[in-house]
């Protein structure tokens, strides 16, 4: 009986994901018109830019201390490990169906990239406030609860970049070379191509919100074009000095591009919170600038409704996408949702078990969640979207399920 009570709750927060996305998707669909592609990016540019920052800022501040954030250390361990034994997942997909050389770096973003902000913004908040939940008083849990959820987001939107994204960037650059090796063309067939080939691989329009409006030519491009790669390779190695190196290291990760708003809400956040003249000046009902950071958590509040409505509208792609090979679609959700969260308790057992992690139920279940949630990164036009699309529907089985599983274990 406690575990149908614990499933019922479990799926109250899918529920919501569910009838939001939905939403999203008749939208966006041709015959009503309401929220077309170009009303989605311009939503995405004010969540990126605005509310997201924001989101992540306030709930940060709120919840952050010197004391929270011994809680706290293990959460960007634990997103990495699910990011590289999700790219190992992917690789072995890769291995089992042997797809064409320009969907690797699809299926390995995918398997990799989860969905750590929008899902957990939703499941967590609700989960708190519903009478069955596991996780105490509902405001505490929920307070805790977004800020979790807040750091996942911002983590997980670092990695992306720093990692994810280079895995794409090499898989881009080496499917480049592929269709020059065996497709040869004239050179002007060449640059009137290359738009297509350098705007080829996007993120999806997500709770990481990576998009970066007008700056989309050479993004997933590595910055050295064949002359300057040329001009480079006839200076000696010896020859370049440190801070040449340097800078090529840096042209060739693209650092920049960590520096997206959602990191830097986090770094605000985190100065706020661990900062106490900054905090009392902020935080509380007699702070002097309280109403700074109440316009900051209003902000943020709209960032939730409207990255489940862009992830909905951008679904419909995948009812118009071209069909793809079957046992990548499901090679892929059988390592997302079947594998990797199993992969997930035996992670979080361990670090519970050499102390790494303290004996907080909510904290648990968030880092456990982190192993459970669907893809996050949209690397293609039709393929992707098809594999977006059935991933997404399966999402609402699998993420109740496995929060019925995850509340049993830390209750």
């Amino acid at each position: 009986m406690k575990i149908l009570g614990l499933f019922v709750t479990a799926s109250i927060p899918v529920l919501k994901v569910l009838l939001i996305t939905t939403l999203g998707s008749y939208l966006a669909l041709d015959r009503v018109g309401i929220f077309p592609e170009d009303a989605r990016k311009h939503l995405n540019t004010v969540v990126f830019y605005v509310f997201n920052p924001a989101l992540v800022g306030s709930n940060l501040a709120n919840t952050i201390t010197y004391q929270s954030m011994i809680t706290l250390w293990f959460m960007p361990v634990n997103i990495l490990i699910a990011y590289i034994v999700g790219s190992i997942l992917g690789w072995i997909v890769i291995q089992i169906t042997r797809p064409s050389q320009h969907l690797r770096g699809l299926i390995l973003g995918c398997s990799a990239a989860g969905n750590f902000g929008t899902i957990l913004l939703i499941i967590i908040p609700t989960l708190c406030k519903e009478r069955g939940s596991p996780f105490g008083d509902p405001d505490v849990c929920y307070t805790y609860g977004m800020a979790y959820s807040s750091l996942s987001m911002a983590i997980g939107s670092i990695y992306l970049w720093s990692y994810v994204y280079n895995i794409v960037r090499i898989s881009a650059t080496s499917d480049k070379e592929f269709i020059r090796k065996d497709f040869p063309v004239s050179k002007a067939a060449k640059e009137s191509s290359r738009p297509d080939l350098e705007g080829s691989i996007e993120p999806l329009l997500s709770s990481t919100e990576l998009e970066e409006p007008g700056d989309n030519s050479d993004r997933y491009v590595l910055p050295l074009t064949a002359s300057e790669g040329r001009a480079e390779a006839a200076v000696p190695e010896s020859h370049l000095g440190i801070t040449h190196r340097f800078r090529m290291l840096v042209r060739k990760l693209n650092l920049k591009a960590l520096l997206a708003p959602s990191t830097t809400g986090t770094v605000v956040g985190f100065v706020i919170g661990l900062v106490p003249q900054i905090r009392k000046t902020l935080i509380g009902t007699g702070a002097p600038l309280r109403v700074i950071q109440d316009s900051a958590s209003l902000l943020g509040d709209g960032a939730i409704p409207a990255l489940t409505l862009i992830i909905g509208g951008n679904l419909v792609k995948g009812l118009k996408g071209a069909g793809m090979q079957k046992s990548i679609i499901v090679g892929i959700i059988v390592a997302r949702y079947v594998v990797l969260p199993f992969l997930g308790i035996l992670v979080l057992k361990g670090a519970v078990h050499f102390g790494m992690v303290q004996s907080d139920p909510l904290y648990q279940f968030v880092l456990l969640l982190q192993f459970a949630v669907p893809p996050a990164m949209n690397m293609g036009e039709s393929e992707c979207s098809v594999i977006m699309l059935w991933t997404y529907a399966l999402a609402s089985i699998s993420l109740t399920f496995w929060s019925t599983v995850f509340m049993w274990l830390v209750a």
